[in-house]
């Protein structure tokens, strides 16, 4: 090494003046941090000028107040000195939190309840807690570098037992809200990340399960819902998960213990169902494995005193995560319900898993493999129904879960897409361009579902209950619960506020009921209604009076009356003249109806008509406005619902 070379590593050490004066500045900026945790009140009253106050010497010896040649050197080294004040800054923050914790050991205290003083029945915060609550509003309004906050608690879970990390934690979970916003949360979601796995690491899956689930539930609040880290994009099954039980039959067994070892041999299937589809030799023995247990299931069925007797309610308080797999608990096990419920709802995930989409074409399964799985399935939803207690509806219950599961599969298999929406921008046609419609397969967006939708389309195209016309006592029910006043309906919500569905009653109407349809006139949608669907106290509003059935009746009559002497006076018997009073006859009709034609010749010049024409004239003008009346009045309530 030359000596120019061996200068300049030598003039790199810093000299033991420098590092000593380097302990002491630490030491002192430690002081003004422990005296800051010990002031009461928020930390928004004083941690920015703690911070200023430890930074404060760094910034005076760096500046150079000799010229202005310096300036662009200066602004160099504020710029260095903003990130060598957050290097300082950390370092003295990760020494003092040490320090507590040993303080803390050394008094056999819980480091979260360190330090707290109890004056007029309130109890102070612990060192600890506080200084994290200082770090946590610096960082928060970017005082100082956002991950440090992270990093201390990171160092504080790695520094505790595993009685006071459940303390910690609690302290995570109730600053979530804060951990969370955007501006802490790119800089610190690895180091969070990496806390919360190691310390599932340190857990114990049997002893712990209820701290392990606060972990995974906080880490699933924490991150979003579209984070790719929280998800299992390869699909890699846990295959370390093994169950173990018994190779070899035990002296005194009172069971089958073939039986026993095919059994117990499923786990290893569900362990990872990708290597049934891999090779056709397991999935033969997964099958045949799985119907032997089925047919076990089905030859000892629970009754429904056995499923009392084993309260399923009572079992989430003392819940195990795996079961005994000793042969001597075989013949227990098998009368336990939700034992059976825990087995035959493994296959159906498995089976669902086989069926799910999103494969390659080698992982998909064959059409044999197809048929035995919808055929093991049926059996296994067979077995659940029967299972007590509420079997069906468990069975209903797991393939609402089932169902949900298929749409995270589909995400998945989409790569994980956002669920963010940003909004459409509006944008503007430019003058002289047609926008492009939309081409659909049927016309319409509708038609085009209407087809999508059918499973069968020649089934359901060719289906006698595809188009029926309702009856009327069916299409106006809703209608009359609506105008029955017990039943408290709101007005605005009433059936003839919708014009479609009073078009539509109209018309079936007007084909079923025209003595309802001529009611229209009179009392509007409601009095098209049946009678019989309404009220008795309702009924007596729309019946007809007596009196217009009367009046409707005499007119009918006196119509039918003219009609009738209308017919008399042109037809006459034949058998009553001879061949003279026949000429007569003949010779008269002529000149009556010349007078007949005369007559209304000079009544449409304007002359006078014979009293008798006159009235008949005036009846069946009276007739033709009363009908033109109706059907205008009827065009007019009736256009409302067009």
């Amino acid at each position: 090494m030359s000596n120019a070379l061996l200068s300049v590593c030598l003039s790199a050490i810093p000299p033991v003046d420098s590092r000593l004066e380097c302990s002491l500045l630490s030491t002192t900026n430690m002081e003004v941090f422990k005296r800051a945790i010990l002031q009461p009140g928020p930390p928004q009253a004083f941690a920015l000028q703690t911070v200023q106050e430890v930074i404060k010497p760094q910034v005076s010896f760096e500046l150079y107040p000799s010229g202005f040649e310096h300036l662009e050197c200066v602004k160099k080294k504020q710029t260095k000195l903003a990130q060598d004040e957050n290097q300082l800054l950390e370092n003295i923050l990760r020494t003092l939190l040490q320090e507590l914790v040993s303080s803390a050991v050394q008094s056999e205290e819980q480091i979260m309840q360190y330090g707290q003083l109890i004056d007029d029945g309130e109890t102070s915060q612990g060192h600890i807690p506080r200084l994290l609550d200082i770090v946590l509003y610096l960082c928060e309004r970017e005082h100082v570098e956002g991950g440090m906050i992270f990093q201390l608690l990171e160092d504080l879970t790695e520094m505790s037992t595993m009685r006071n990390c459940k303390d910690i934690f609690g302290y995570i979970e109730s600053k979530q809200d804060i951990l969370g916003k955007q501006e802490l949360f790119a800089r610190g979601k690895l180091v969070m990340l990496r806390t919360c796995n190691q310390l599932l690491r340190r857990l114990s899956k049997a002893n712990d399960v209820v701290f392990c689930g606060r972990i995974l539930m906080f880490l699933a609040h924490f991150f979003p819902l579209s984070e790719r880290s929280a998800v299992n994009i390869k699909g890699v099954f846990n295959t370390s998960n093994e169950t173990k039980y018994e190779k070899d039959p035990p002296d005194g067994i009172s069971i089958d213990f073939n039986f026993y070892k095919t059994f117990w041999s499923l786990q290893e299937h569900f362990c990872n169902p990708a290597s049934l589809t891999l090779a056709s030799a397991k999935w033969q023995k997964f099958t045949s494995s799985l119907m032997i247990v089925l047919n076990t299931f089905e030859a000892q069925p629970l009754s429904d005193e056995e499923g009392d007797a084993n309260n399923l309610e009572e079992e989430s308080a003392n819940f195990s995560i795996k079961y005994l797999t000793s042969s001597k608990l075989m013949g227990l096990e098998l009368k336990d319900p939700s034992f059976r419920r825990h087995v035959l709802v493994q296959c159906l995930i498995i089976f669902d898993y086989l069926k799910a989409p999103g494969k390659n074409e080698k992982d998909l399964p064959s059409e044999s493999m197809k048929e035995e799985i919808k055929s093991c399935e049926e059996r296994v939803k067979k077995l659940l129904e029967m299972t007590p207690p509420k079997g069906k509806d468990f069975l209903r219950k797991i393939d609402h879960v089932l169902e949900r599961e298929k749409n995270w599969v589909w995400w998945k298999r989409d790569g994980c897409p956002p669920f963010e929406k940003q909004p459409l921008e509006k944008k503007t046609v430019q003058d002289g361009s047609k926008k492009r419609r939309q081409k659909w397969r049927l016309g319409n967006r509708e038609l085009s579902q209407l087809w999508k939708w059918a499973d069968q389309n020649p089934n359901a195209l060719t289906d006698p209950q595809r188009v029926r016309t309702p009856h009327i006592m069916e299409y106006w029910k809703p209608l009359a619960e609506d105008m029955d006043a017990s039943a408290g309906i709101e007005a605005e919500y009433h059936h003839k506020n919708s014009r479609v569905y009073c078009w539509k009653g109209l018309r079936f109407s007007a084909r079923q009921d025209l003595d309802g349809f001529s009611r229209f006139t009179d009392h509007g949608i409601e009095g098209v209604v049946p009678l019989e669907l309404l009220p008795p106290d309702v009924q007596s509003k729309y019946q007809a009076k007596p009196n217009d059935k009367s009046k409707r009746a005499k007119k009918d009559e006196s119509k039918g009356a003219a009609a009738q002497a209308e017919e008399n006076q042109i037809a006459t018997p034949a058998s009553e003249v001879d061949g003279e009073g026949i000429r007569a006859d003949l010779e008269a009709s002529a000149a009556q109806m010349d007078v007949d034609a005369t007559a209304t010749g000079n009544i449409s010049q304007g002359g006078t008509p014979t009293p008798d024409e006159h009235q008949k004239q005036s009846s069946d003008t009276d007739n033709g406005q009363e009908a033109g009346q109706l059907e205008a009045d009827a065009d007019q309530q009736f256009g409302r619902y067009l």
